[in-house]
């Protein structure tokens, strides 16, 4: 077969595995061409930060060469603000933790090469309590974060009196893009009402579900939450099935092997949420692996999706640049399974001959495969694939 017609079969064959993508309208900013890749405060220390533990983590980023590995955003969470806003009703960082102020923070990460985030809610207050909320504050808090620099809002949904999202949110979107400042938006609105449907004209990225935690059954049924929207995802507008847990402790290095692995296919944001200052070399490798960071930043930006399921045994799979396509084996069992991705179920046509490259053991596998791809997969874990098509058989 000649290999114009080759491709063009594998053209069709990736847009009928994508045939139910949904159309949508984007915010016009620019920003999210891939999905954003950083740090946030509250995974690891919730309200426990101060200036000096963000400058530390921004130079952290950087010598430890995750900023050159394209995690730029250092985002401070909950708690950063004074308890109320000053006598002309503005934000005002918290004098004893952060006394050098929000402006002279940014100007120290921008220092760096890094780009600076920020937390408020479409509340009353903070979700902590500790500090106002932005509802009806929506102009005045958006030109304050612009004229302090900052280059990411996330944007939460405690303490909003009821109020739907759909009433709350346009309005800092809309004070936000009437400043001069390009800024990330993330809507931290939980999946409450499927932000997924709506939130693309209004944010960069959206959170699909509640709260994660640092355990394998919190990890991935919000990884099964956000699969349902898949669909939504592209370049501009993310699912986001919150920060990373990875290297904090309450799972083994292979679930958060799975853990990185499903964010990455399923074009999640990735923000660490661990401290980066005292990083073990495991997750150094796991957050550092540019193969798979590279999956997260590919620039078909079409989300993986959930392909197969036999039982505890799981296919997840998505199409790539380059007619490429990248294929998670996952084991949910405690107990080993062999594992098999069928072409017909990943957008492969059935007598195609790929090469598959292992990306967690960073090797190209010796042999072609045709028709479908098999391994053993131990309990808790997966295996990682980039398949890429060589020829096809007549």
């Amino acid at each position: 077969m000649d290999k114009q017609r080759f491709q063009l079969m594998l053209i069709l064959a990736f847009a009928m595995a994508t045939t139910d993508f949904v159309k949508v309208e984007s915010l016009a900013n620019g920003l999210g061409s891939t999905p954003p890749m950083g740090w946030n405060s509250w995974n690891h220390f919730s309200c426990q930060i101060n200036e000096t533990l963000i400058k530390e983590t921004a130079d952290a980023m950087v010598s430890t060469g995750l900023a050159k590995l394209g995690y730029q955003y250092v985002n401070i969470d909950d708690c950063w603000a004074e308890h109320d806003r000053d006598s002309q009703g503005y934000l005002v960082a918290n004098g004893r933790t952060f006394p050098s102020g929000i402006k002279a923070l940014a100007d120290y990460v921008h220092s760096k090469g890094l780009k600076l985030g920020i937390y408020s809610d479409a509340g009353y207050r903070t979700c902590s309590s500790e500090m106002p909320g932005s509802l009806g504050y929506e102009k005045k808090d958006a030109e304050t974060f612009a004229a302090w620099g900052i280059d990411y809002l996330k944007y939460d949904n405690c303490n909003n009196g009821d109020l739907k999202p759909m009433e709350r949110y346009p309005q800092m979107t809309q004070a936000i893009m009437s400043t001069d400042r390009l800024i990330f938006i993330s809507l931290c609105e939980w999946g409450d009402m499927h932000p997924a449907t709506w939130g693309s004209k209004l944010g960069n990225s959206w959170r699909t579900t509640d709260d994660i935690n640092d355990s394998w059954e919190s990890m991935v049924s919000r990884a099964d939450q956000n699969e349902v929207y898949a669909e939504y995802a592209r370049p501009g507008g993310w699912n986001d099935p919150d920060m990373l847990e990875v290297g904090n402790g309450g799972m083994t290095n292979d679930e958060y092997i799975v853990h990185f692995s499903i964010w990455a296919i399923s074009k999640a944001p990735l923000l660490i949420g661990c401290d980066v200052r005292n990083m073990t070399q495991e997750t150094m490798a796991i957050l550092g692996n540019k193969e798979v960071i590279a999956v997260n930043q590919d620039p078909l930006g079409v989300q993986a999706k959930k392909v197969r399921m036999m039982g505890s045994a799981e296919v997840w799979a998505g199409p790539l640049s380059g007619y490429r396509t990248v294929v998670v084996l996952l084991n949910r069992s405690v107990f080993a399974a062999q594992i098999t991705a069928h072409w017909d179920d990943i957008g492969i046509p059935p007598n195609t001959y790929v090469q598959a490259r292992n990306l967690w053991k960073h090797i190209t596998l010796e042999r072609e495969f045709v028709g479908k791809l098999r391994a053993q997969v131990s309990g808790h874990s997966c295996k990682m694939y980039i398949l890429t098509p060589v020829s096809q058989s007549e």
